[in-house]
């Protein structure tokens, strides 16, 4: 049989379905443990490609003959080599173009509401990292706020729909991933907004986004409201756009809140988490849809790929916004922290504009999974 190849975009298309996988990953067994493919009904092997050097007669019979298999390696060799001699087999077998590098990367834009005046707001889906992004679109004008360093998604899609980006937001200064929003705006001749509390040591321009700014996109009544929020970095900013959708950065996620140590800041910060979450977001409608930054497991995206919540939803379930003494709250957000980002020191100073990475070398920086958040 011949091997055939799948995308970065169909397997997301399989995990946002719902679809049966079986993974084959050949990578090593503690980059397996540390990050894979997630889906709702995805099964794994893990198998390193050094073990299968001499062939495959012994898994064979640990693979099965009636699911769709895919093999899957950092950067894509590995998995095609898997693949022929699996194929050789009998096996129905793909491989994942890229690798998980091509994974990590891969955005899946998905509508997640209209605006009153006609516009809309879509969600960019980094289903392989958990970054979530956002283009808030209204009469041939477009916002994008916490844009990755893949700025052609952003481009090509406003392209797509006829529009001008105007605004470009970064809600704080990113330690997970590297920001695309000043590529964006130096490009589009847009204007590129960051909380001045976070660009204390940013070597460049930009327009200050406070608590009460107020940014206008298109001739329509679409506002961007900025509420401050800090307690993930001492700048963050969240966003109320057109008074029905909360864009809360990484401040609050649908099953889990926001970190505040990647700054070495914890212990100063986490009273302004918990004023954040449990002060200023309570004085908000409950009624507003959260649309965070990131999400840190599969089971929070929806049925159509978006990952939404009313905020009201969020004060009943989320554990984090339920603790009511302060002393545990501090012991949640400065004890129970996971693995920090990896490189997040070198991905801070490549966002202030400190340090410039190839691109190879961003690349190996933004490797593996999401750990912004506290759960």
């Amino acid at each position: 049989m011949s091997v055939k190849r799948m995308t970065p975009k169909e397997v997301t298309r399989k995990v946002i379905n719902r679809e049966e996988l079986f993974i084959l990953d050949v990578r090593t067994e503690s980059d397996f443990a540390d990050w894979k493919i997630e889906g709702k009904n995805f099964d794994y092997l893990n198998v390193p490609y050094f073990d299968l050097l001499d062939g495959v007669e012994d898994i064979l019979e640990k693979l099965p003959s009636a699911k769709d298999i895919l093999v899957v390696c950092a950067k894509e060799g590995s998995s095609i080599m898997v693949a022929d001699m699996l194929a050789e087999a009998g096996l129905s077998v793909s491989y994942l173009e890229g690798g998980m590098k091509a994974w990590s990367e891969h955005l899946e834009p998905v509508k997640v509401g209209d605006l009153d005046s006609g516009g809309e707001i879509f969600q960019f889906v980094r289903i392989g990292k958990g970054c979530l992004s956002y283009m808030v679109v209204s009469n041939g004008e477009a916002a994008i706020i916490d844009a990755t360093r893949m700025i052609n998604y952003y481009l090509d899609f406003a392209n797509h729909l006829d529009v001008t980006i105007t605004h470009v937001f970064d809600t704080h200064l990113h330690a997970d991933h590297i920001s695309g929003g000043r590529m964006i705006a130096e490009k589009t001749k847009a204007a590129y907004w960051l909380p001045p509390k976070d660009a204390v040591e940013v070597t460049f321009d930009y327009s200050p986004l406070e608590g009460g700014s107020i940014v206008k996109i298109g001739n329509t009544t679409i506002d961007i409201y900025a509420v401050y929020s800090p307690g993930h970095t001492i700048g963050s900013t969240s966003f109320v756009v057109d008074e029905k959708f909360l864009l809360s950065g990484d401040i609050l996620f649908i099953d889990s809140i926001g970190r505040p140590d990647l700054a070495g800041m914890a212990e100063d910060w986490v009273g302004d988490l918990r004023e954040s979450l449990y002060s200023r977001y309570r004085e908000l409608s409950w009624e507003l849809t959260v649309l965070p930054a990131h999400f840190m497991i599969i089971d929070e995206l929806n049925k159509n790929g978006s990952v939404a919540e009313k905020l009201g939803t969020l004060f009943e379930n989320n554990h984090g916004l339920n603790i009511e003494d302060e002393n545990e709250f501090r012991k949640l957000v400065t004890e129970n922290l996971p693995q920090q980002p990896n490189a997040y020191q070198e991905i801070r100073q490549t966002n202030m504009g400190k340090i410039h990475p190839g691109e190879e070398q961003q690349r190996e920086m933004e490797m593996g999974p999401n750990r912004c958040a506290v759960r």
